[in-house]
C-alpha cells in the first residue's frame, strides 16, 4: 500500500532531526499514527475483516499532519470569491488557453477553485488554484508529502518534497508516461497545481509556476 510506504518514509525524516519544534514533534506523531492505521487496514483487507476502524483513525491522523503544516487559529473561514482565483491564473506564451473552469461550495467543506488547461502541440497542462478556507480536511493529502525533504524514487519515476518562492510543495514525475505534476502549499492555505502530460521532464512546470504571484495568491482574503 501506496500509503503505508509514504507514512514510513515520512516518519523516518520527521525522526531524524534534533531539536523538533512542537510543529514538528506533532507531524511525527501524525506519521507514526498514519502508518499504523495504515498497516492495520492493509492487514484487515488481507484477512477479509471491518477496515472502517482503521480507516477512522487514518482519517484522524491525517488531519493531525494537516494541522501541523496547515496554518490559520485552526479554524476554516470563507473561501476567497473564483473571480479572485481566476485573476491569479497566468499567461503562457506559446501555449493555447483553455476557458477557466471555476467552482466554490460552502457546505459540507467551504472552499473555493479555478483552473483552466494550456496546449502546445500534443503538450497538455492543467493549472488549478484551491482556496481551502483553511480546511484540513483538504490540506491532509498533502501533508506527508510536504516534510521537508521528503523524497522517493523508483524505476517508474519519482516525488520529493520541494520548495517554489519560498513555499513548501512536492513534484512527481512518471517517465514513461511523460507526465508531471508540481504542487505548491501558498500561505498555509491555498494549494497551486501544475500537472501536465507529454511533457520532456518537469522544468517547464516550474517555469509556469515562476510565472503565477505566489504572493498575491497568499495574500487573498
Amino acid at each position: 500500500m501506496r500509503l503505508v510506504t509514504s507514512a514510513i518514509v515520512v516518519a523516518a525524516l520527521l525522526g531524524s532531526g534534533c531539536g523538533k519544534s512542537a510543529a514538528e514533534k506533532q507531524a511525527e506523531q501524525a506519521a507514526e499514527d498514519i502508518k499504523k492505521a495504515a498497516e492495520a487496514v492493509t492487514e484487515a483487507q488481507q484477512k477479509g475483516g471491518d477496515t472502517a476502524k482503521g480507516m477512522a483513525d487514518m482519517a484522524k491522523a491525517m488531519q493531525g499532519m494537516a494541522a501541523a503544516v496547515g496554518g490559520g487559529d485552526g479554524k476554516p473561514v470563507d473561501p476567497v470569491s473564483t473571480d479572485a482565483l481566476k485573476a491569479t491564473l497566468p499567461e503562457i506564451s506559446g501555449w493555447a488557453t483553455g476557458e477557466p473552469r471555476f467552482e466554490r461550495m460552502t457546505s459540507p467543506i467551504a472552499y473555493s477553485q479555478v483552473e483552466t488547461e494550456y496546449k502546445n502541440g500534443n503538450s497538455e497542462i492543467d493549472v488549478k488554484v484551491v482556496d481551502t478556507g483553511y480546511a484540513q480536511m483538504l490540506i491532509a493529502p498533502w501533508a506527508m508529502f510536504l516534510a521537508s525533504g521528503y523524497s522517493r524514487e523508483t524505476n517508474e519515476g519519482y516525488e520529493k518534497a520541494t520548495s517554489i518562492g519560498g513555499h513548501p510543495g512536492f513534484e512527481r514525475w512518471e517517465k514513461d508516461a511523460k507526465r508531471g505534476e508540481l504542487n505548491v502549499f501558498v500561505g498555509k492555505r491555498f494549494l497551486v497545481t501544475v500537472e501536465g502530460n507529454d511533457l520532456a521532464d518537469t522544468k517547464v512546470l516550474h517555469e509556469i509556476a515562476s510565472k503565477m504571484d505566489l504572493a498575491k495568491i497568499a495574500s487573498l482574503k
